[in-house]
């Protein structure tokens, strides 16, 4: 998607249409083209197309915080036209934002079109159009009409771009040899016996290509088929389904999901229980498992009142991993979603512990840049409210390319064996997506490592 980037002059506001209408059925089904973006989960969320504008945040910590600004600029008269009044409803912005504060790329869309459901109530919104055409969905087979308070949507029309499934998809190896990123992890045990720091997360990607494009709705489908459970994802060409809520705020109500310790699902169900039982009493996994969650409990007290966590972690188990979860909730006290992950990234869970010294260690030893992987990724409205998870299990598609990422948490009793292990758990979740139905677990196409 294309576009010069938005005025944020409070002054010109940005015109906005939004109003319920019925059910629409499959979110996922509703994308017209490859280009859109999406955030679901189980159903409910938001699907956008189309590009009204995008915002540059530029590098440093205060990116998000900067972006908060620029959008209350931009959406304080957005309000005026939400029939809804929702969270999600109304002027909305995605926002897949880079890993490591330094680095360009972040992605900020305003979007023309965007389609919701929540709580059993849908709706659609319109942004920076005329009135004449605020009820047009962007499909070429369907006009739903003109977008009036409480007025039904007609019934929706197909994809303007026919989804197509990936072709044969063809293995290119990765930044670094699995040789070194072994070393890499040995280094990392080494170091943090040493003292220089207590938790460092290494990933490393795999590189894919087809003769085809890759569509991303294809794989989002695939995706939320796979992991209902997952908020499923797609902005600015990143693709994924992500276990690891960075941060709801709803209002007052602020929620983060903490995931770190993993392990492999079973092959039948007592083999599951056993390695579920494994996971909840290995020492090595609760240890990191309570890092990442003191990381987010802390940097949620630095903006929020009433910051608590769970007691004990409990398991959450996804298709191909299962891991320990700790759910953290506070109060917002005035902070919005993007000002509060600004607070927490990079968390302990996807970057180590204490911060500065991990995040030194990864572009040292890591060998490869992260781009958006392990990133907040999401959407934020203009009430402030918003949903932003981590953007894991993914892959940055581009044209008949794609890039796939995993990582894993080393602490002093990892084994550079194991973690290898753990990240390629990890990368089965875009591969089986990105294959076709029935394709072979064969090592020529990487699905052994």
């Amino acid at each position: 998607m294309t576009s010069a980037p938005v005025s944020a002059d409070p002054s010109r506001g940005l015109p906005v249409r939004c109003g319920p209408v019925a059910d629409p059925g499959d979110l996922l089904a509703c994308m017209p083209g490859p280009d859109a973006c999406a955030w679901v989960r189980r159903g409910d969320g938001l699907v956008a197309w189309g590009e009204t504008g995008r915002l540059e945040i530029g590098r440093g910590p205060e990116r998000f915080e900067a972006a908060a600004r620029q959008l209350a600029a931009l959406f304080d008269q957005g309000d005026a036209g939400d029939a809804v009044r929702l969270p999600g409803s109304g002027p909305v912005a995605f926002i897949s934002a880079t890993f490591d504060p330094d680095a360009d790329g972040s992605a900020v869309v305003i979007p023309r079109h965007v389609l919701g459901r929540r709580a059993g109530r849908a709706w659609r919104t319109v942004l920076g159009a005329r009135t004449s055409d605020a009820g047009r969905l962007g499909a070429p087979t369907s006009d739903a009409g003109r977008l009036g308070d409480g007025e039904a949507a007609a019934p929706w029309g197909g994809p303007a771009q026919p989804v197509s499934a990936p072709g044969r998809i063809r293995y290119a190896g990765s930044t670094i040899s699995e040789v070194r990123w072994l070393e890499a992890v040995d280094t990392a045990t080494r170091m943090i016996r040493t003292g220089h720091v207590a938790k460092v997360v290494l990933a490393r990607d795999l590189l894919v290509w087809s003769h085809a494009p890759l569509d991303p709705r294809a794989l989002l489908q695939r995706l939320a088929d796979r992991f209902p459970d997952c908020w499923t994802f797609a902005c600015d060409g990143l693709v994924g389904a992500t276990p690891e809520l960075l941060v709801r705020r709803f209002g007052d109500d602020v929620t983060s999901l903490v995931l770190a310790g993993s392990a492999p699902r079973g092959r039948d169900e007592a083999h599951d229980a056993a390695l579920a039982a494994a996971l909840l009493a290995s020492d090595k996994d609760r240890d990191e498992h309570d890092l990442a969650v003191t990381s987010v409990r802390d940097s949620l007290r630095t903006r929020c009142a009433d910051v608590r966590a769970e007691d004990r972690p409990w398991l959450l188990r996804l298709a191909n991993v299962q891991h320990l979860a700790t759910t953290v909730r506070a109060r917002a006290g005035g902070a919005t979603a993007l000002e509060l992950a600004g607070a927490l990234h990079p968390t302990a869970a996807v970057c180590g512990t204490p911060r500065d010294a991990a995040m030194t260690t990864i572009r040292r030893l890591e060998g490869m840049e992260r781009g958006r992987y392990a990133g907040p990724v999401g959407w934020v409205d203009g009430r402030g409210d918003g949903e932003l998870g981590i953007a894991l299990r993914c892959a940055e598609v581009e044209g008949s390319r794609a890039r796939l990422f995993a990582g894993a948490g080393i602490v002093a009793a990892s084994l550079p064996e194991a973690e290898l292990e753990e990240t390629r758990l990890k990368l089965d979740a875009m591969q089986t997506a990105l294959e076709r139905p029935g394709a072979p677990y064969a090592a020529a196409h990487g699905r052994s490592g």
